[in-house]
């Protein structure tokens, strides 16, 4: 952990109040002479950003959450437009990747939520900001998938199922 070291001088405020004008005494701390400043020795432990601890975790999120967003984009527009979901592709590999990054951005949603509860603050913005592009583009892409299921299921009276139907791949 790398800590950073400041130096704060600060000087008293001269003007007191009569009754605690007491000539050696400022507040407790003994003066040589009222209106003399002394320093202030403050340290600061803070961590840097960058030294977050999770590099292997937050690294594995933005992987995930860059392949997983336009994913996502790519299953909603074809839901919205057939009615059905991607394809299963060869050995069903689409539609393993597509069931793979809904999980992927639920899971970076509820890392986020989680880390905000506790701090109060988001996922940090890791290296070059992409963790916290990743963030915002799940939290976008949530608001899209209760958007498209929503307007599918006003219009459809349902979801598609997550296996490949006759409706759909018959």
């Amino acid at each position: 952990m790398q800590s950073s070291k400041m130096l704060l001088l600060s000087t008293p405020i001269t003007t007191f109040p009569p009754h605690l004008r007491r000539p050696g005494n400022f507040y407790g701390y003994q003066c040589r002479r009222i209106g003399q400043s002394m320093p202030l020795r403050v340290q600061s432990m803070a961590k840097d950003e960058a030294d977050s601890g999770n590099g292997i975790v937050e690294k594995a999120a933005i992987a995930a959450g860059l392949i997983s967003t336009p994913v996502i984009g790519w299953s909603l527009y074809t839901l919205k437009t057939t009615g059905c979901g991607l394809p299963p592709g060869p050995g069903g590999s689409i539609g393993a990747l597509e069931g793979v990054s809904y999980l992927a951005v639920v899971g970076i949603v509820g890392w986020s939520a989680y880390t905000k509860a506790k701090t109060g603050s988001g996922l940090p913005n890791g290296p070059f900001g992409l963790l916290g592009a990743v963030e915002g583009l799940s939290y976008l892409s949530l608001v899209a998938i209760v958007v498209v299921f929503g307007l599918q299921f006003a219009q459809q009276g349902s979801l598609p199922g997550p296996l490949p139907s006759d409706q759909c791949f018959g």
